[in-house]
């Protein structure tokens, strides 16, 4: 089902989004650290500094409920917006990447500078996909702190019964860290709050179910980047995360356990996975610094 203008984009008028930019104001609150600390089941929340990641439960959507499309989200190509009125149906997180200049402190305003900076399409084995990609630029009280790239895919809906996309995970080895997760509804009900995000994949079954395809509720790309890097930290405490790239490979289901996987590869280098089941549903790449 889509929520878009009539008429399909072509390349030459996705062409023409390039360049279109918003700048919003927000303010790292510590009501949101503190929620999201209990979401993700921390003991305590961060005082002073905000985790690398956890920015993204800022600078939230704030779209009157007139103006959501039937999937939860704005409707595509609304006035002020910066996304392409793009006709495909299904709309994922499918990664990005992240310079981390400095930590962003908890109770500072922000800035956020978002451009669109590509937006192609291509085909691929489920057909036509459109890319779209927005830089961010974040800045805080001492200047630049998150640079991040941001990318969207439009693509239609699998056909029902088609086995969930990803690639085989490696098999463990000496030196990598392995922790489970254990996705439910609840979970992922709590971060849409907390990001403001109205995509029914997350939280409504019927929806997802039967106009989606998808065989249960989506987990978020960006809350399953935020376990993932979560769990490097932890198996490396006092490590300070200067990049992070990843990229969803196929999606989990609230009804799957998945673990969080890694190892550090080099100095400064580490590479992480997600494993469902044998199934490697999202990688990246990090640098740190002691």
């Amino acid at each position: 089902m889509s929520n878009s203008a009539a008429a399909s984009p072509t390349t030459a008028n996705l062409a023409d989004w390039i360049g279109r930019s918003e700048t919003r104001e927000d303010r790292i609150d510590p009501r949101q650290v503190i929620a999201l600390a209990a979401t993700l089941d921390w003991a305590a929340p961060p005082e002073r500094e905000l985790p690398p990641l956890w920015h993204w439960v800022y600078f939230t959507p704030a779209a009157r409920q007139s103006e959501l499309g039937v999937d939860g989200h704005p409707r595509r190509g609304a006035a002020g917006g910066i996304l392409p009125p793009v006709e495909l149906p299904n709309r994922m997180w499918a990664g990005g990447r992240l310079t981390f200049h400095q930590p962003l402190v908890v109770g500072e305003a922000v800035t956020r500078v978002s451009r669109l900076i590509r937006a192609e399409r291509k085909s691929g084995k489920a057909g036509d996909l459109v890319f779209v990609t927005v830089h961010h630029a974040i800045s805080g009280a001492n200047g630049l702190a998150v640079e991040e790239e941001h990318d969207i895919v439009y693509r239609n809906p699998a056909p029902k019964g088609t086995p969930p996309g990803g690639e085989v995970a490696p098999a463990a080895a000496p030196g990598q860290f392995r922790q489970l997760c254990k996705p439910d509804s609840v979970l992922l009900f709590r971060y849409s709050a907390l990001t403001f995000n109205g995509h029914r994949i997350h939280y409504d079954y019927p929806y997802v179910t039967q106009e989606e395809g998808y065989p249960g509720l989506v987990v978020h790309g960006p809350l399953t980047a935020t376990l993932l890097l979560q769990g490097f930290l932890q198996a490396n405490p006092g490590k300070r995360v200067t990049g992070f790239a990843f990229r969803a490979v196929g999606p989990i289901y609230d009804n799957q356990t998945f673990d969080v996987c890694g190892e550090i590869t080099g100095p400064g280098q580490a590479k992480l996975w997600t494993d469902c089941a044998g199934r490697l549903t999202m990688k990246a790449d990090v640098t740190f610094a002691e």
